[in-house]
């Protein structure tokens, strides 16, 4: 059984390096879905002060190897869920797609100022392009509603915590 075996159980596909998806996200679905950062690596993780992330609206995406430190699992593989497509938080439908979302914040990643503030702690961890990325495709299921569960789900599992680069349920 590989590391990602109950992932793939759950639906998750793809399994692709962050450095992969930074070359191409051709291999993303173009459908709405949920999506994952894992990290497989069991070493303890060296921050960064001045991460990678864009400057998005001029606003510096990085904070405090404090903070990141308090954000840490050990032993965790789960980092980040997110979400593409749907109903956006005001109601109103959003369009994009797993493709374009992972595409937004693979060029976040890169210092490019797009607008993918969610997870941007990520780009602060000095193994970044190691990271693993997986998504799952939804038919029928709200993204927005299934990105809800698994955080509630993980934060019954980790005494109230959210995934590491998560900073809202």
């Amino acid at each position: 059984m590989n590391d990602f075996a109950v992932y793939e159980e759950l639906g998750f596909e793809g399994f692709k390096s962050v450095s992969e998806l930074m070359d191409s996200v051709d291999v993303v679905p173009d459908k709405k879905g949920i999506y994952m950062v894992l990290r497989v690596a069991t070493s303890v993780p060296v921050f960064v002060e001045q991460g990678t992330g864009g400057f998005f609206k001029k606003k510096n995406p990085n904070v405090t190897i404090q903070e990141l430190e308090k954000n840490w699992i050990a032993g965790e593989l789960i980092l980040y869920i997110g979400k593409a497509g749907g109903t956006k938080k005001d109601g109103t439908a959003s369009e994009v797609t797993l493709q374009e979302r992972i595409a937004l914040y693979m060029c976040f990643g890169q210092g490019k100022p797009v607008g993918h503030w969610g997870g941007r702690l990520i780009w602060q961890l000095e193994d970044a392009k190691d990271l693993i990325v997986c998504w799952k495709v939804l038919e029928k299921e709200e993204p927005r509603e299934e990105e809800k569960k698994m955080i509630q789900a993980f934060k019954k599992q980790h005494e109230g915590k959210r995934p590491f680069a998560n900073l809202q349920d």
